[in-house]
C-alpha cells in the first residue's frame, strides 16, 4: 500500500515521524507522499527524504496559507522548483477553497501560477478543494494543464470525478469512506473502476471511522484499503496492487 498523502512534516509528528513510518511499514505501507504548504515547510521535507528513502514530496502553496502578497513566494517556488526537481514528484498542494476568507479570484490566480509552474517543470499536481470543484475544472481547462494528479481527499459527485478523471487525474480515496454515513462519497467512489484511485490518509487529520479525535498516522491506511474493497466487491491485495501501480503511474516511481 502508498499513502499518496501524509503530512509527516506537520508538528504534530515532531516526536514521532520516524516511530510512524516503521509502524506503517509494519502494517504493508511501502511508500509515503508528503505534500508541501507553506515555504517553511520546504527544507523540512527534502531533509525528511535523505532520512527515509520512501519517502516523496512535493512542493506546493496551499489555499490555507496565502500571504497577503504571493508574488515573492511563488517567485521562491519557481526557484526551488528548478533546483530540486529531481528530488520532487509532484507540485502541491494546491487548490482553491471557498471555505476560506481569502477571496476566490485571488485564490484562482495563485492556483493558476502553480499550474502554469507545473507545467513548465513538467510535474503532476495535488490538488485541494472544497466546494470549488467548478473553478479547479475552469482553471485546468483554461491552463491547458496536462500532467495530470491526483484530487485530494475527493468528495462530490460521480459526474465532478469524471470530469478530473477525463482529465487525465486520479481521485484521493481516504478516511471519509470508512463512514457509513458518507453515504454520497462512497457511492461515488464505489462506481469509479479502481484505476481512477489511489490511496490517502492524509495524516495526522481525517481519522478513521473509530478513531474520531484521535491523531491519524499512515498505520492506518489499511482501514481505507479494506473499506474500498469492501465497496468494490474485491479483495485487499487487489485494491493495494492496483492503486499501487497507479501511484507509480501518477508519480513517475
Amino acid at each position: 500500500m502508498i499513502d499518496s498523502h501524509c503530512h509527516l512534516d506537520l508538528a504534530a509528528f515532531d516526536n514521532d515521524w520516524l516511530q510512524q513510518i516503521e509502524a506503517a511499514k509494519a502494517k504493508g505501507v511501502t511508500r509515503f507522499l508528503v505534500p508541501g504548504t507553506t515555504e517553511a515547510g520546504w527544507d523540512k521535507q527534502l531533509a525528511m527524504t535523505q532520512t527515509v528513502a520512501e519517502i516523496d514530496i512535493a512542493f506546493g502553496l496551499h489555499p490555507y496559507f496565502l500571504p497577503d502578497d504571493a508574488e515573492p513566494v511563488l517567485a521562491r517556488l519557481d526557484a526551488r522548483l528548478k533546483q530540486s526537481t529531481a528530488s520532487l514528484v509532484a507540485l502541491g498542494e494546491i487548490g482553491i477553497d471557498a471555505s476560506l476568507t481569502t477571496p476566490i479570484q485571488r485564490q484562482q490566480q495563485v492556483f493558476e501560477k502553480q499550474l502554469v509552474m507545473a507545467t513548465q517543470y513538467q510535474l503532476p499536481v495535488i490538488l485541494h478543494h472544497r466546494k470549488s470543484h467548478h473553478l479547479l475544472i475552469e482553471s485546468l481547462k483554461r491552463c491547458h494543464f496536462q500532467f495530470g494528479g491526483v484530487i485530494h481527499a475527493f468528495s462530490g459527485s460521480l459526474e465532478a470525478a469524471k470530469a478530473y478523471t477525463d482529465l487525465g487525474f486520479c481521485i484521493g480515496v481516504g478516511g471519509t469512506i470508512t463512514y457509513p454515513r458518507a453515504q454520497k462519497t462512497r457511492q461515488t467512489i464505489a462506481q469509479l473502476p479502481i484505476q481512477s484511485l489511489l490511496l490517502e490518509t492524509d495524516a495526522p487529520d481525517m481519522p478513521m471511522c473509530g478513531r474520531q479525535g484521535e491523531r491519524n498516522a499512515p498505520a492506518y491506511l489499511p482501514d481505507v484499503c479494506q473499506a474500498l474493497a469492501e465497496l468494490k466487491h474485491t479483495s485487499v491485495e487487489d485494491i493495494d496492487e492496483v492503486t499501487s501501480k497507479n501511484y507509480l503511474s501518477v508519480f513517475g516511481r
